[in-house]
């Protein structure tokens, strides 16, 4: 018999009405069986961990992702398997971030959510969180787990953690993965596409609990006034931006927009071009508008999602290596992360 931890961050998957004054509340997942009882029929052994104080998404934080990897890590040799109940707005942040932090997985984290609260009719909750621990449970003939990463399942289809997006606030199916297909599908039966597992070649977990706090984000608009940005080009504040360009990676001919980036990577910092597009890649120098970036040194993102870029950065910063070793892994795709 298999054994499943479910860890509740909070989200709307985890609420109930209040039958006396209407109002939605957090549940006891102790006493899940009651609220899901379809769970039983899965034979497995299920316990539950609740954040003490459970929290919208919206306000997750580095502490929040620590302590998750601390709950996996402490329990990582009880469980075969770990499911995340955490709320869908910023959950391909933590996706990707844990995706990060926990390096050698050899057992399944999958986080899940909903749109409609479980004690809701219509709720989608409940298939999201029956499917997600029986993808936790799922093992070949040897007792090996299927999946071996950080993924989030919603909506039949379960998606590497750090390839994926939200897309939609109010449509069932809230997530998509354009440059990388579903790990499996759940139809009448859950179809694993064997060929897109990721398989770590670490033989032990290692918890990366650390992370740099000193990334930006700047995401480019027509007519974007520089001028204003220009305190985020500060190394001693931020080591690293990321920077979402149109297209393929590509940028206006703003000669103050050059100037911060050419003097900002001179004193030592670090740029990372991801394309604002929910599909494709970027690739410098295809345009002239992007030709610039590859003759300062600005770094592709090639395929990376804007939650992977910034995750995948405070990771790096995290570990207290330096820029040249920063930008070696950069090149590289560490968990699945892009091509």
């Amino acid at each position: 018999m298999r054994n499943i931890l479910l860890i509740y961050t909070g989200g709307t998957i985890g609420m109930i009405k209040d039958q006396r004054t209407g109002e939605l509340r957090s549940f006891d997942f102790e006493y899940i069986y009651d609220h899901v009882p379809e769970l039983e029929r899965l034979h497995l052994k299920l316990k539950s961990i609740s954040f003490e104080k459970p929290i919208d998404s919206s306000e997750i934080n580095f502490e929040n992702w620590k302590e998750i990897a601390e709950i996996i890590e402490t329990n990582y040799d009880s469980y075969d398997g770990f499911v995340v109940l955490h709320g869908s707005d910023t959950m391909a942040f933590t996706a990707s971030a844990l995706s990060f932090m926990l390096q050698g997985l050899k057992k399944p984290v999958i986080l899940t959510g909903s749109q409609l609260p479980i004690g809701t009719i219509r709720t989608d909750g409940k298939e999201n969180l029956i499917t997600a621990v029986e993808i936790a449970a799922a093992c070949d003939e040897n007792g090996v787990a299927i999946v071996q990463e950080v993924a989030v399942y919603f909506e039949y289809s379960l998606y590497r953690g750090n390839r994926c997006s939200k897309v939609s606030a109010n449509q069932f199916e809230a997530f998509q993965s354009p440059n990388y297909p579903e790990l499996a599908v759940a139809g009448v039966n859950i179809d694993y596409a064997n060929d897109r597992l990721f398989r770590s070649p670490l033989t032990e977990l290692r918890v990366q609990k650390t992370l740099s706090k000193q990334i930006g984000l700047v995401k480019l608009f027509p007519g974007i006034p520089m001028e204003f940005y220009s305190s985020l080009f500060n190394i001693e504040n931020i080591k690293a931006i990321v920077l979402e360009t149109y297209g393929a990676g590509n940028a206006p001919s703003d000669s103050k927009l050059q100037q911060l980036i050419e003097l900002y990577i001179e004193k030592g910092g670090l740029v990372l071009n991801v394309t604002q597009c929910s599909s494709g890649a970027v690739k410098q120098g295809t345009y002239q508008t992007s030709s610039f970036f590859q003759k300062v040194g600005v770094i592709s993102g090639r395929d990376l999602t804007t939650e992977a870029a910034l995750t995948k950065l405070q990771y790096l910063f995290g570990l207290g290596i330096s820029n040249e070793e920063v930008n070696v892994l950069l090149e590289q795709s560490l968990v699945g992360e892009m091509k």
